[in-house]
């Protein structure tokens, strides 16, 4: 299950963003930009906030997600990205490792899902907003998310994403509290275990149960309610 959140947080995360004057209506909301050149995508990022239109995502993404932060490095080939994420889950930190290419101003990848993605128009001067494409099974979904290399960003930044959620006729974003704490890097932490769910992706019904969840709002909840009522034997105990 919890392969599943994380994927599903990979899947809207990642990149977006742009350099530009601040953005006031839909048609600039909305405009598609150049990616430069991977160099401008590398780095770390925290996670803010994410859209998308999976039934139900609203449910996942409060109860399991609490913060999130991407690193995305240089592969070999040189359109070629490693995305590295980590999320914080009822105070235990998740990794998820894919690879992305660059080509024709769209990232892409085909495991475990097929997804695409572009970079939209943002006021924000260290942010990413991305609007992204991906296909479960027979299923397409549609998402947008919010990246910034600060961990908190100004109410009039966070107000420019639920608008640009709006104009692409998304639901209403969720936003992600960083003062619940980010999990650590790894390259700098020897204290905190860091669970790594990419191996979790290569079995072969693994998009299959997803799309199975994704279907349905009701299989969510029932999710959560399990999940929940099993933390609260835990404690109890």
């Amino acid at each position: 299950m919890m392969g599943f959140i994380l994927i599903a947080a990979a899947v809207l995360s990642l990149l977006s963003g742009g350099w530009s004057a601040p953005v006031t209506n839909c048609d600039n909301l909305t405009q598609i930009i150049e990616i430069q050149g991977r160099e401008q995508l590398l780095g770390k990022w925290t996670q803010l906030a994410e859209s998308t239109d999976i039934t139900g995502s609203q449910v996942l993404t409060k109860a399991f997600s609490e913060t999130s932060w991407v690193k995305i490095t240089a592969a070999n080939e040189s359109n070629t990205i490693n995305v590295f994420q980590v999320q914080k889950t009822f105070g235990r930190c998740f990794s998820l490792r894919s690879t992305m290419t660059l080509e024709n101003n769209t990232l892409s990848m085909v495991r475990p899902m097929t997804l695409s993605e572009v970079l939209l128009n943002t006021g924000c001067p260290d942010c990413l907003v991305i609007s992204s494409k991906y296909t479960l099974g027979q299923s397409t979904y549609r998402g947008l998310q919010f990246l910034s290399r600060r961990n908190k960003v100004t109410a009039a930044e966070m107000e420019e994403f639920k608008k640009q959620a709006e104009c692409l006729n998304l639901p209403t974003p969720v936003f992600l509290d960083s003062d619940k704490g980010l999990c650590p890097d790894e390259s700098t932490s020897q204290q905190t275990k860091t669970i790594d769910l990419t191996s979790v992706t290569t079995d072969e019904n693994f998009s299959k149960v997803i799309e199975k969840i994704l279907g349905s709002e009701d299989v969510m909840k029932e999710m959560v309610d399990v999940f929940f009522s099993s933390m609260t034997g835990l404690t109890e105990n």
